[in-house]
């Protein structure tokens, strides 16, 4: 099986979206931007993020 590394990119002050919260810990349906890709990153059988 082959295991793959994989690197979130998670920056920016979100300051287009007028919030003081950074972009990536915006809600979407009451979970966090960043929480929903890193779900989907482990999700992926045999990778580890970075």
């Amino acid at each position: 099986m082959n295991t793959y590394a994989t690197v979130v990119l998670a920056a920016g002050k979100g300051t287009r979206m007028r919030s003081t919260l950074p972009k990536v810990l915006h809600p979407l349906v009451g979970v966090p931007l960043l929480a929903h890709v890193l779900n989907a990153v482990e999700a992926i059988p045999s990778t580890f993020a970075f």
